[in-house]
């Protein structure tokens, strides 16, 4: 039976012959009873492929890989061998990576990962972005560059319904770029320094590790060095950027008091008057039940600089008039100031319904 089996499949088309729902991807394929590649994109590309509907895993081996590759089949996971012993890194930055967007824009292009499709699931992998942001940090003006963002994570326009479990998402500044639809992390590490989580997708993390990296330029006491989020929510999407249950925690040489929650980011748009900050980019955080460690300002919030009708960064958008929330913080770092920031949501619940309610994961509280 078996050999009349193998017989009819020779006989087949190969468009006829079921497709592969799994790949492996390996420093070596010797050994490999799945289909196997070398490198990740490879076995994207492989995947994008396969024009059915069905789900494609990826199994990712233990080992570093130094990549960038990008995520365009919908229904797809990426499985690697756990976020210790799975590296994928490159060193790709914004001052230098415009080549890589398809508008020329260095900060997205500079993503070691991108994700640009729906319904996917990434696990147990390491993502990294090595470029040096401290050796630039040191530098003086002049010689500093003026565009030193390195994300590790782009979650894409075409993105939504992402999954991150047991993830480390690492780099300094701008490490994830939440740019579409939504996603939940969960079980995970984002380490960062300046407006390391950021952008206008729904992002609900939770039970996670939100880790903020040292500078290398002088810090003066008191003064904000560091920044969590920046979101620039649309104001005609209720949520944003959600920190649930988590841990924010600092590495060796992150000041007390140095770091501020978030900042209201809102982007340099082009419009029919001329190109300048969006004021419809009402940026939307919450912090809900958090560990927050001596690191964390007093004031929690700060305020953001944006572009003029002028061309000048001289505008300035306030915590107080975006939509931060605040509530169950407790730590050394959790006690606040009052600055007036006074804009609530809907219940955590219900918000966690609304960005993750598609995951197949046990609502907890």
């Amino acid at each position: 039976m078996k050999y009349l089996a193998f017989a009819a499949a020779l006989l087949l088309p190969a468009a006829a012959q079921a497709a592969p729902n799994a790949y492996a991807v390996q420093p070596s394929c010797e050994a490999s009873a799945l289909p196997c590649y070398t490198a990740i994109q490879l076995a994207l590309d492989a995947a994008a492929r396969d024009t059915s509907s069905q789900w494609i895993t990826i199994h990712v081996a233990p080992g570093d890989y130094a990549e960038k590759p990008v995520v365009t089949r919908d229904r797809l996971r990426l499985i690697g061998s756990g976020a210790a012993r799975t590296r994928l890194h490159f060193g790709a930055v914004a001052q230098t990576a415009g080549h890589y967007h398809r508008a020329g824009w260095g900060t997205p292009g500079s993503a070691t990962l991108t994700i640009n499709a729906k319904d996917i699931v990434v696990s147990g992998i390491t993502v990294e972005n090595t470029y040096d942001y401290l050796a630039n940090d040191r530098l003086s003006e002049p010689a500093r560059i003026r565009n030193p963002q390195a994300l590790a994570l782009l979650l894409d326009i075409a993105s939504d319904r992402v999954r991150l479990d047991h993830v480390a998402l690492l780099g300094y500044q701008d490490t994830l770029f939440a740019n579409g639809g939504r996603a939940l992390v969960q079980r995970s590490l984002i380490a960062g320094n300046i407006d390391f989580i950021f952008g206008n997708g729904q992002l609900l993390i939770e039970d996670s590790e939100i880790r903020s990296r040292r500078r290398a330029e002088p810090y003066v006491a008191g003064e904000f060095q560091s920044f969590i989020a920046a979101p620039s929510t649309p104001l005609s999407q209720e949520h944003g950027i959600v920190v649930y249950r988590s841990r924010l925690t600092r590495e060796a040489g992150v000041p007390d008091g140095a770091v501020a929650l978030a900042r209201p980011w809102h982007p340099t748009t082009r419009f029919a008057d001329g190109r300048y900050a969006d004021p419809n980019a009402v940026g939307q955080t919450s912090f809900v039940d958090c560990y927050m460690d001596r690191h964390i300002h007093r004031d929690h919030w700060t305020t953001m600089n944006g572009t003029a009708r002028g061309g000048t960064p001289t505008l300035v958008f306030r915590p107080q008039d975006s939509r931060f929330f605040e509530a169950g913080s407790y730590g050394p770092g959790a006690k606040a100031r009052k600055i007036g920031v006074s804009w609530k949501p809907a219940s955590i619940l219900q918000v966690r319904r609304d960005i993750a309610g598609w995951a197949d994961v046990k609502v907890r509280h």
